[in-house]
């Protein structure tokens, strides 16, 4: 019983990673989408007052079908968050870890500084995810290289009271979908997993082993959601998660991005890692090489089980997806590394 821990040392570990297969199974939806509007870096999407808003660098955008967006507010730091009410309350968090509700400034505790999502319940609380007490959500890259779980979700039941931790230990939490009964759902990005908190504050595990690195999690009208995947794993990374020192002089003497790790984007420079395993056969790059990026969303039933998938796989370009909502029959997807919204024909898949 104590030899095998003993040998690890000596022999390594192996590194495996869950296969695209099932619900994940790869296609390519995303990249033949069509495209409802391009916009630098869309990261946040809402509806508010009946109209879909979507966020990039500090500013909120309407976003209509064949039209430019339309700038609907503007803020002094990038856009982290957003969440808007059943009566059109609109809550922002910025990179600074400020959170503001219908313009007014939301006092918080030092230890967020992160806040990568909000969501409002249908009781009228505020949740609150933050990523991470050590690093701003610009930084999510050395959040995960540096090993770190100290990510944590919050909630305020009434504007009259200050926010309450409701949980702790987390590794970066990034999305937030509250459920009926006092329950809200969560994805925990470095575990690759969603999980689930009941009324009472207990946690436990509904989805694990997301071969990909969970984002936002946006509840749909039949009771399920749509679940955002931001970047895939592969196996170098793991590798470097689990070599220490070769991982602190990567962050040290490597600018950050270059480092062996997942990113919204890929094939834009020459100095990038993993283009070597880059799986060519007549100069075309294959859809099933190694890649930092990736797109995909994931349809969840009324169970919170993973029904069906969309993707932007290797050699796509519409990589990066942190948000995807339902509206008006569509869905509509944040491509964050490709600069785009995306709008799908929504179709309903029972589960």
């Amino acid at each position: 019983m104590i030899l095998d821990p003993i040998l690890d040392i000596f022999r390594g570990k192996a590194v495996t990673i869950p296969p695209m297969d099932g619900a994940f199974r790869p296609n390519t939806v995303l990249d033949e989408a069509d495209i409802l509007t391009h916009l630098s870096e869309p990261d946040n999407l809402a509806i508010y007052k009946g109209e879909l808003i979507a966020t990039s660098g500090n500013a909120i955008y309407v976003v209509n079908k064949g039209a430019e967006p339309k700038l609907l507010r503007s803020f002094e730091a990038p856009i982290t968050a957003l969440a808007v009410s059943i009566d059109d309350k609109l809550a922002v968090a910025l990179e600074t870890g400020q959170l503001f509700v219908d313009g007014e400034p939301v006092r918080l505790l030092e230890e967020i500084k992160a806040i990568t999502a909000l969501a409002y319940s249908y009781d009228g609380s505020l949740w609150l995810a933050n990523g991470s007490s050590e690093h701003a959500c610009s930084d999510w890259a050395a959040d995960l290289m540096s090993k770190k779980a100290c990510g944590s979700i919050w909630v305020r039941h009434s504007p009259k009271e200050a926010f309450e931790k409701v949980a702790g230990g987390l590794a970066y939490p990034y999305g937030l979908c509250p459920l009926s009964g006092g329950r809200v759902a969560f994805s925990e990005s470095w575990r690759h997993r969603v999980m689930i908190m009941d009324a009472e504050k207990n946690i436990s595990v509904l989805i694990d082993q997301i071969p990909g690195y969970p984002a936002r999690i946006v509840p749909t009208a039949e009771g399920g959601a749509i679940l955002s995947v931001f970047a895939p794993r592969n196996r170098l990374v793991e590798l470097v998660l689990q070599e220490k020192h070769y991982r602190h002089d990567m962050m040290e003497s490597v600018p950050r991005e270059y480092w062996i790790a997942p990113a919204l984007y890929s094939n834009r420079s020459f100095l990038e890692p993993l283009q070597c395993g880059g799986i060519r056969t007549m100069g075309v790059y294959k859809a099933w090489a190694p890649a930092r990026s990736y797109g995909m969303v994931v349809r969840l039933g009324k169970a919170m089980n993973p029904l069906t998938s969309m993707h932007s796989r290797a050699n796509g370009n519409r990589h990066g997806v942190c948000c995807a909502i339902e509206h008006d029959g569509q869905i509509i997807v944040a491509s964050k590394g490709g600069d785009v919204l995306l709008d799908i024909a929504d179709i309903k898949v029972e589960g």
